[in-house]
């Protein structure tokens, strides 16, 4: 029996953690997040498929790839979250539970960034835990599987 399988999708300039403002997003690096989620993930009987663009239109194809094959999805959409209709479009359409990560408390920085279009469909949203976030987003999700919320 295949462990259920979570998508850990990540959006623009993910891929510069570590390095871009190490005083919002510490100094973790997504390498040191792909392995939280990988132990976390094996620690709740879960399988994860992690992964990271800066392209709107391959983030977007990622999640359309997650409907009948992931179990749930665990999001950071970075900068998208404010301004992607189509992704979260393409979220509802896969229907799956979706935990949306942000790494700094968006709602304590600049007003643009209150707004989330990823929230309005998300199961569940976590931001301002740095990147621990992610290991609480994958507890969460294994909650909902599980039938709990």
């Amino acid at each position: 029996m295949s462990l259920p399988l979570i998508a850990v999708l990540n959006g623009p300039n993910l891929n510069m953690l570590g390095l871009r403002q190490p005083e919002v997003y510490g100094s973790a690096t997504l390498d040191d997040v792909e392995q939280l989620c990988a132990e976390t993930a094996e620690g709740l009987g879960l399988a994860i498929d992690f992964r990271q663009t800066n392209s709107e239109g391959e983030l977007i194809s990622w999640v359309q790839e997650c409907r009948g094959r992931a179990s749930g999805i665990v999001i950071n959409p970075a900068g998208l979250s404010h301004t992607s209709i189509s992704l979260m479009d393409a979220l509802l359409s896969a229907e799956l539970p979706v935990v949306e990560v942000h790494i700094s408390n968006i709602h304590r920085r600049e007003q643009f960034r209150h707004h989330s279009y990823i929230s309005k469909i998300a199961t569940g949203v976590l931001c301002g835990f740095g990147t621990h976030g992610y290991a609480l987003g994958l507890i969460a999700m294994a909650r909902i599987l599980e039938g709990g919320q």
